[in-house]
């Protein structure tokens, strides 16, 4: 994280009002995690001076919530349902393991050009249309080991 964009960014969630700064915490790691792509500890100090928080209660916060990410991220982040209906229809863990498989990472991971961020999530409410899986901010439905390299292969090409 360079510079002083973060505390600019900042700005529209500082207050002087004690309990207000921690309210606006979840705010203030979203705006930076939005510009980074990732909490890192340069960037939760930060948060936590411009809030006027202890560095740990921001951390501890950062931690709680699995929204936010404490480790760089790859370009494309490729979320995995593992919700009811997905396993349902047989495909959370062929879909999963295809794409550990392509990729050479499991959940969690990121591939070593940094491309790839591999996730688990439990449901991306998109139950009709499963097994399904997010790339960034972006859905795809009624996923197939062939569709999956379809997109893996718009995904390395773009």
């Amino acid at each position: 994280m360079g510079g002083s964009d973060a505390v600019v960014n900042l700005q529209p969630v500082i207050t002087d009002e004690p309990a207000a700064r921690r309210a606006r915490l979840l705010a203030a790691l979203y705006i930076v995690q939005e510009q980074y792509g990732w909490l890192s500890s340069e960037a939760i100090e930060r948060a936590a001076r411009r809030l006027g928080v202890p560095a740990g209660q921001v951390y501890a916060t950062a931690s709680f919530y699995t929204l936010f990410k404490l480790q760089p991220q790859g370009r494309y982040r490729i979320q995995v349902c593992e919700g009811l209906s997905c396993h349902l229809v047989g495909g959370a863990d062929p879909v999963l393991e295809h794409l550990g498989q392509r990729l050479q990472i499991g959940p969690g991971e990121t591939t070593a050009d940094g491309r790839f961020t591999l996730e688990v999530v439990e449901c991306l409410a998109a139950c009709g249309s499963a097994p399904v899986l997010r790339v960034n901010d972006d859905l795809y439905e009624h996923m197939t080991p062939e569709r999956i390299d379809a997109l893996l292969e718009r995904l390395r090409q773009a």
